[in-house]
């Protein structure tokens, strides 16, 4: 295995999925730190397809055999929800770093799991929160930060779209499906840091035929003094926003997750509004997946440190944990 400090980083992608044909193989095959090795799938033939179209050298009718692979020493997992965590432990004991699609997982223990394999190991594991690597992400954050809108009294998030539902494996409850799981958790990521960790949360699950959420509502006592709300939805019409009110003005994001898969709908933009004053704050056009890559294959040469580690997966996990909770009493208040 090649792993001087000078040398890309190779990846294996253990899934051949949507999401990693749309974003993580061109980031990759983009990057300056890191270059895709193979490919595996449970469906050689799938897997196959998958490296012909991507240019991928290699490509496995198994996940063992990727991991096997010398040449692969950092994996991304975008397998179904319920089995990021098998998965991931699984790499981290043949040696492998990881990049784990989010959530990582809706048990907290499992989190801890992971990574105290990953320490004992000495393998690096991520969450794949691509959004959090955008320079306007950082922006936003650190506006709130600054204190440029004020004391935060209220911050609030809307993610939803109308998904292909036919066969689509967000609606199997044994694999963890739900809009909590695949949407809400980045609402969660984001509130979490506008308007601090919640001391206690409160959700309300519209379930489909098959026993999974189609649409979410929680709200989030903060311990910093501020409250929170998000809801989301697999069957509505799409949005993707995040609103700040605080005690001198308000900010609000437009399309802060998703910005590179839907160019044709509202363009993005991150606005302060104080008083009857309003200013539009200047956009970073570069792809998130890319620099979430070179993030992590920086790290693992030792450049730099993962951008997201065992604290934030930890703490998104006892959130989701909670609101799972709560959703299954009808709203009852639940502490992280």
């Amino acid at each position: 295995m090649t792993n001087s400090s000078s040398a890309k980083v190779g990846w294996g992608l253990l899934g051949a999925s949507g999401i990693a044909g749309r974003a993580l193989a061109p980031a990759i095959a983009g990057s300056g730190h890191g270059r895709l090795v193979a490919v595996a799938s449970r469906d050689e033939a799938k897997a196959s397809a998958f490296a012909g179209k991507h240019g991928i050298a290699r490509s496995y009718g198994g996940y063992e055999a990727l991991l096997a692979d010398e040449e692969v020493e950092v994996v991304y997992i975008s397998l179904p929800n319920s089995e990021h965590v098998t998965w991931a432990i699984r790499a981290v004991e043949a040696g492998k770093h990881v990049l784990c699609e989010k959530p990582m997982h809706c048990d907290p223990a499992e989190v801890v799991r992971l990574y105290d394999t990953a320490d004992r190991a000495g393998r690096l594991v991520m969450e794949a929160f691509m959004y959090r690597h955008h320079p306007d992400t950082q922006t936003l954050f650190r506006c709130v930060a600054n204190g440029d809108i004020g004391e935060i009294y209220h911050a609030s998030a809307a993610l939803s779209f109308s998904m292909p539902l036919a066969g689509n494996i967000r609606l199997d409850p044994a694999l963890h499906g739900g809009a909590l799981m695949d949407l809400g958790c980045y609402a969660i990521s984001a509130l979490r840091i506008l308007a601090g960790e919640p001391q206690r949360v409160s959700g309300f699950a519209q379930l489909g035929p098959t026993g999974v959420d189609m649409r979410t509502t929680a709200f989030m006592d903060c311990r910093q003094g501020a409250t929170a709300t998000f809801n989301c939805g697999m069957d509505l019409p799409g949005q993707s926003h995040l609103e700040v009110i605080g005690s001198k003005g308000v900010l609000r994001a437009e399309w802060p997750f998703f910005r590179p898969f839907f160019p044709h709908l509202d363009p993005p933009k991150i606005e302060i509004r104080t008083g009857l004053d309003s200013k539009l704050l200047p956009l970073t056009d570069v792809n998130p997946y890319l620099l979430q890559v070179d993030n992590l294959s920086r790290a693992i040469r030792g450049g730099e440190r993962p951008l997201l580690g065992r604290s934030d997966a930890h703490a998104q996990a006892r959130v989701i944990a909670a609101l799972r909770r709560s959703m299954a009493s009808r709203g009852e208040w639940v502490a992280p």
